[in-house]
């Protein structure tokens, strides 16, 4: 009895609960659709973010935009290296000719020069010897008559003699304005001609006097000359003063 009992219950709580699926199958509505009777649940919580997709292909060029404003100057950039030498040009044509210059002063050339000889013996000791042998004077600055060059040029002048020695010893000196400048001895040997000479550069003046003459006594006078043998004195100015210019 009992067992039949617990049987009868066991059929009826299946029964109950088979009636109850169907129901519940039949029944539901849809949860998108409008219902008095539905009762909605809460919302549930975001998802996590997914893992990023993959680059999809490149989309096609769009068409060409509007051109931009103009931008500022840049900079000025660092100097290039300098370029090789070009190929020559072709020769230009001839320039017009200029202007005609304004006349300018004509070049002179200042000339002094003398050149002498001995006629004969010479004359006393302690005077100008008075060479009348004329070779060049063409500016007459050597008077003949004294022996003596007179400046008339004022600059540098170089002069210059060449005595023959004969019969005594010679002892001579070449003078400035009343001074002695140059000295020259020649002690001469029996039975012999010989030579004595000297030159100098000297600086004159205008109205400065230059002169050869033997100094001291008689003994000392072998100056000599003739037809075969000479004795010359002569002088040149080698450049003017600068203010003669």
């Amino acid at each position: 009895m009992r067992g039949a009992t617990r049987f009868l219950l066991c059929s009826l709580l299946l029964a109950t609960l088979h009636g109850t699926e169907t129901a519940a199958q039949e029944v539901q509505p849809d949860p998108k659709a409008p219902c008095a009777n539905w009762m909605g649940g809460a919302p549930g919580y975001p998802g996590h973010n997914g893992l990023p997709g993959r680059d999809g292909k490149d989309g096609k060029d769009g068409l060409k935009g509007e051109k931009g404003e103009q931008g500022e100057q840049g900079r000025k950039g660092d100097s290039g290296e300098i370029g090789s030498r070009g190929i020559e040009g072709p020769r230009g044509f001839p320039g017009n000719p200029g202007m005609k210059g304004e006349k300018g002063e004509g070049a002179y050339v200042y000339r002094s020069a003398f050149s002498v000889g001995l006629a004969g013996r010479a004359p006393h000791p302690n005077v100008p010897i008075r060479f009348s042998k004329i070779f060049y004077n063409e500016q007459n600055h050597y008077d003949a008559t004294t022996g003596k060059f007179h400046c008339s040029i004022p600059g540098m002048y170089y002069f210059a003699y060449h005595l023959t020695v004969y019969l005594s010893d010679v002892k001579v000196s070449l003078y400035k304005k009343d001074k002695a400048v140059l000295f020259t001895y020649d002690q001469f040997q029996k039975n012999n001609v010989d030579q004595a000479s000297g030159s100098v550069l000297l600086h004159l003046s205008a109205g400065e006097e230059v002169w050869l003459q033997v100094y001291g006594e008689g003994e000392n006078n072998g100056v000599y000359a003739d037809n075969i043998n000479d004795s010359t004195f002569m002088g040149f100015l080698l450049y003017p003063d600068l203010d003669l210019h």
